[in-house]
């Protein structure tokens, strides 16, 4: 009983430690998040462990967490992990997912596939997350109004998954495990040298910081949002058909150009007929 005990005294007085000290992070400070729901959270502490990594990044920087942009059409969309630095403005979309992750980069899907037991797998698809974070620079862009700064687009994955075919077409984005991030960025910012003083930082910094501080209810009506464009039911789409063919229309969602990451009706008869209608 006594070396239960303090086995659980031990137990305790290191998640207290690991609580304080955390506590007296940038991402508590900005976030308000407890420690615990933290822990609970795989994104929220997706978000975490990235800011983590790149704490220690040497150089001028700032860090805004849950950044909700303003869009066009009145919505709003979300950015997970902002970092200004003097080399630029790193946007940052956090996947702390496990598995082995498949897609290329204009696919609008990409597939993780999860041991199932008995030798056999589990696939589950989840929008792809570059289409995911050209809509985020998108608008971070038409919000700064930034011409002449860098712009770097990061998907961050954990650690405890392994990217097993990613095929990227561009050199616009970076797709890495969590543990390659330092080490990534740390090259693309010598490579790309000063480019913000510490006074421009701050006043991006200042610019964004509202937008950083959305309430629980806007949160919710955010999350609804994503729920209703990205998984509503396919069956309004059984009697869209193609005039111009006959063949089905599809839901897709444009993963280039101006309207990346926005959804259209498109046949399925494609490439051999390349009509389209506006999902609206």
């Amino acid at each position: 009983m006594i070396l239960l005990l303090a086995v659980v005294a031990t137990a305790f007085l290191a998640c207290e430690i690991a609580r304080k000290r955390y506590e007296k992070t940038a991402y508590f400070k900005q976030t308000r998040n407890p420690y615990w729901r933290v822990r609970r959270d795989k994104g929220l502490l997706g978000e975490f462990y990235t800011y983590r990594c790149l704490r220690q990044l040497p150089g001028y920087k700032r860090f805004l967490f849950n950044c909700y942009l303003p869009k066009q059409d009145g919505g709003k969309t979300e950015i997970d992990v902002i970092f200004l630095h003097e080399s630029g403005i790193y946007v940052f979309e956090s996947k702390n997912y496990s598995g082995w992750i498949f897609g290329t980069e204009t696919n609008s899907y990409w597939t993780q596939t999860l041991p199932a037991g008995r030798g056999r797998a589990k696939k589950v698809s989840f929008l792809n997350p570059i289409v995911q974070n050209k809509v985020h620079l998108k608008w971070l862009k038409a919000f700064l109004q930034e011409d002449f700064v860098p712009f770097l687009s990061y998907i961050v994955f954990s650690d405890r998954c392994t990217l097993k075919d990613i095929r990227l077409t561009s050199r616009e984005h970076r797709v890495v495990n969590r543990y390659d991030v330092l080490s990534d960025i740390a090259q693309t910012a010598r490579g790309l040298g000063s480019q913000l003083k510490p006074q421009k930082i701050d006043e991006l910094y200042d610019r964004l910081a509202p937008l950083a501080q959305a309430g629980d209810s806007e949160k919710r009506s955010h999350i609804e949002n994503i729920h209703k464009k990205h998984h509503s039911p396919a069956s309004p789409s059984a009697n869209k058909v193609c005039p111009r063919c006959g063949g089905k229309l599809v839901l897709r969602t444009a993963t280039r150009g101006a309207h990346a990451g926005e959804q259209f009706w498109g046949c399925s008869h494609f490439p051999r007929c390349r009509y389209t209608q506006n999902a609206d």
